[in-house]
């Protein structure tokens, strides 16, 4: 095998432009790192950068080679490209989802060799294949200033969306090498049957050159078997009585099996999870049920939707995805959605979330626009939905894959396609079942989902506003600015996407914009929110709910406050009312670029207050306030598979910090559950107090706490709280004591180096001192801290 990664050199079609370029790697962090352009991310920088995805790319480098006889192997490369070796094409690609193989032999010589990939403009192959479409195709105009990505089977968000830059970037994030042609395994189909405390897995092997009943071993958690090669497959099934089985995050271990697949000298390993997984659809008075069972018990879905971790592929790698995955089981997630607008991730990416605990909702890679449904743009969907599906099929961590996100709804976005419904209809539908057919001939038994959202298969009806089956897509607070009280609206089987937008943190906004642009009308700051209105609907929205920010850092922080509490309001109101509503994915995990956003974890891993606060949201068991005719009820959930004994007890806190205590109740939460704990009837708060509420074990060990404000915070008179903090130095970090003197609202606390609290947006009472842990990401001198709280941002004292 000869390994081609590594260094190559980089020109354009001009000769204008000459760097060199290290493969895996995009084209775009080459010309950066030579110098040759601007940091993309800086500024306005990206909108003099565009030029780059209009002009064909070459890349070179020589190799020696011993033999002929090989065969050229790419992956994730990106896109419309060409490959020769010593001026001979051996591969045509325009898929950058799709692993390509080509026989070398023709243009290899002994010795050594030139291999070039010619990698052609997006802009100009998206506008050619728009051309020859039988009829308009249209795309989302709205979130892309680059036009036509929907022609491309490249990630859709490259070519701009409402919160990723617009560069069209080129490279190759995967493999690329020369191996010899022999018998190998190509993919391996695993499914599994659990009845009690047995478990069948079957186990077929996808073989390419191997000879008729050439013999296949299998070996997983000391079972094994063989089968012969027939007709390129081998088939077994393994019989294991009381494994070890695995379970998602906080539900139980995440015990891994190695399977084996042997083939002579070939073999393939792959982590087996032992899990049973199913979606539960059934019918209710309601509408029907959108649930999953894992290993025969129902697990409320919480977690977040995921977009690619850079927008530049050089940047993403193992180490930086383990640490924002790891960050979302740290703030109690079980479940993200791989969104239909990026990339099927590497290999290591699943492995990553098999051994963390997080289920994968996956997307097939289609978004917001129409497609083709020409027969060569199907047939090469159908050859990208087969190899993905036999590459990813046997991880436990996969729950769902799901046709594509919103294209139902994209066909009233276009005059084209409100005109002719019909046609257009017509064309998603042979989309979607190119879709679903090559995934339930590939794996059989994988559970299916036709779009999202949707109400249900074969249905066409608008799941944005209709929560009676299926998923929930439910942005009416962000696009049509309604209050936080309008999630308590709608009442969702299952809420796939929701959000609302804050400012990055301090430290990312510093990556991007001089200190004079530190105002959100500037147009460092503009060009760094790419969501139409969305600087004006986040000030908007302050001004209904808060006293107006003092200063720019105090309006980043209160953006941050803001869109805690929003996604607290729908996600604590749904989780209390399940099993109606078993599963809460809001929008979004991960940011692409430094940018203004709906994410909770800035570009770069750092969290956002929202993240904080998901932690606590998201806990296992945990009790919320909701409004309700007559008063506020509060509502405790059990995420956990066991019956839990809770005392939940409720006071009135007044601006000063001083607490009168109200109502106190002892009750059994079964597994799996809400319940009523406490009603605090109306009239039993004064106009100047919250209701504070903390919940216990029954032995008087606290679980947790939380405050409820029943009008804009703008209405209470907050007094100066004059937090204050000591510093220790502690074994992995800086333990911090927090006191105040007066009641002190989200009290949050920012260091000048990066790391990571134990905790942040804290309420602190007078006379009850709170200590987190500040863990610096590399070791260093004492960091310097920011205190920050609603009193002084708003006031100004």
């Amino acid at each position: 095998m000869i390994d081609l990664c590594g260094l190559w050199h980089l020109r354009d079609e001009t000769g204008a432009f000459s760097a060199p370029m290290v493969l895996p790697g995009d084209g775009i962090s080459a010309l950066h790192k030579a110098g040759l352009i601007p940091d993309p991310y800086f500024g306005r920088n990206e909108y003099g950068l565009r030029w780059i995805a209009e002009r064909d790319w070459a890349l070179t480098r020589r190799f020696t080679a011993e033999r002929t006889d090989l065969t050229l192997v790419a992956t994730m490369l990106d896109t419309v490209a060409e490959i020769a070796i010593n001026g001979v094409t051996v591969l045509q690609a325009d898929s950058m989802f799709r692993d390509h193989r080509a026989d070398a032999s023709r243009a290899l010589r002994r010795g050594e060799n030139e291999i070039a990939i010619r990698f052609r403009s997006p802009v100009r192959e998206a506008a050619t294949r728009a051309a020859a479409q039988p009829f308009p195709v249209p795309y989302s105009q709205n979130n892309c200033p680059i036009p036509n990505g929907n022609m491309l089977r490249k990630p859709q968000c490259d070519f701009g969306w409402d919160w990723n830059i617009a560069l069209a970037p080129f490279g190759l994030y995967g493999a690329i090498r020369l191996e010899p042609e022999a018998a190998r395994i190509t993919a391996l189909i695993v499914s599994q049957d659990h009845a009690g405390d047995r478990v069948l897995v079957r186990v077929a092997a996808h073989t390419a050159g191997a000879t008729e009943g050439a013999p296949v071993r299998f070996t997983l958690a000391g079972a094994h078997a063989e089968a012969p090669v027939s007709a390129g497959r081998a088939e077994v099934i393994l019989h294991l009585d009381t494994p070890a089985l695995w379970w998602p995050a906080g539900q139980g271990a995440q015990v891994l099996h190695s399977l084996t697949a042997t083939l002579g000298a070939h073999s393939q390993t792959r982590r087996i999870g032992l899990r049973q997984v199913e979606l539960i659809t059934d019918k209710d008075a309601t509408g029907a049920r959108f649930a999953f069972r894992v290993n025969g018990r129902e697990v409320f879905m919480k977690g977040a939707n995921w977009i690619p971790a850079d927008a530049l592929g050089s940047a993403i790698t193992p180490e930086s995805c383990r640490d924002l995955l790891q960050s979302a089981v740290d703030a109690n997630m079980n479940m993200i959605r791989l969104w239909g607008g990026g990339r099927y991730e590497p290999d290591w990416f699943y492995d990553l979330c098999d051994e963390l605990g997080l289920m994968v909702w996956q997307d097939f890679m289609f978004a917001c626009h129409l497609y083709p449904a020409t027969e060569d743009f199907l047939t090469g969907v159908a050859a990208e939905v087969a190899e993905q599906v036999a590459r990813l099929n046997h991880h436990a961590c996969l729950a769902l894959w799901c046709g594509d996100n919103e294209l139902l709804g994209a066909l009233t976005w276009f005059e084209e396609s409100r005109k002719n419904r019909d046609r257009y209809l017509v064309a998603y539908d042979r989309l979607n079942r190119t879709i679903e057919g090559a995934l339930k001939a590939t794996a059989p038994d994988a559970i299916w989902w036709p779009s999202s959202p949707s109400l249900g298969p074969m249905s066409f009806g608008d799941a944005w506003h209709d929560d009676r089956s299926g998923d929930m897509h439910f942005w009416s607070v962000w696009h049509e600015g309604r209050d936080f009280d309008h999630y308590r609206d709608v009442s969702p089987r299952f809420c796939s996407e929701f959000g609302f937008q804050s400012y990055p943190s301090m430290e990312v906004i510093r990556r991007f914009a001089d200190p004079a642009d530190f105002n959100i009308a500037s147009p460092a700051m503009e060009s760094h929110q790419k969501n139409a209105g969305g600087n004006a609907r986040i000030a908007e929205t302050m001004f209904r709910s808060f006293r107006f920010p003092v200063g720019f850092e105090n309006f980043v922080y209160l953006s941050q406050i803001q869109q805690g509490l929003a996604i607290k309001t729908a996600v604590s109101h749904w989780r209390s009312l399940k099993p109606h509503c078993m599963g809460t994915l809001y929008w979004q995990l991960n940011d692409t670029w430094p940018v203004c956003s709906w994410s909770s974890l800035d570009h770069g891993g750092g969290w956002k207050l929202l993240h904080y606060m998901a932690k606590r949201f998201y806990a296992p068991v945990v009790v919320s306030a909701v409004p309700v005719a007559g008063g506020i009820e509060l509502r405790a959930v059990n995420d956990t598979g066991a019956p839990l004994t809770l005392t939940v007890g409720a006071a009135a806190v007044d601006m000063r910090g001083a607490t009168r205590p109200l109502a106190r109740e002892t009750l059994t939460v079964p597994p799996d559950a809400a319940a009523l704990a406490l009603h605090i009837p109306a009239g039993a708060l004064a106009a100047d107090e919250m209701l504070t509420f903390v919940w216990t074990h029954a032995d008087g060990r606290r679980i947790g706490g939380d405050i409820f404000a029943p009008q804009p915070y703008k209405a209470y008179d907050l007094l100066p709280a004059g937090v204050e903090l000591s510093v220790s130095a502690a074994e992995t970090g800086w333990d911090i004591t927090l006191s105040a003197r007066a009641l002190a609202l989200f009290v949050a606390i920012e260091a000048d180096q990066p790391g990571r609290f134990s905790g942040n947006a804290l309420h602190l009472f007078p006379g009850h001192p709170a200590t987190i842990r500040f863990t610096p990401t590399t070791p260093g001198p004492a960091p310097r801290f920011t205190l920050r709280d609603l009193h002084s941002a708003t006031y100004g004292t």
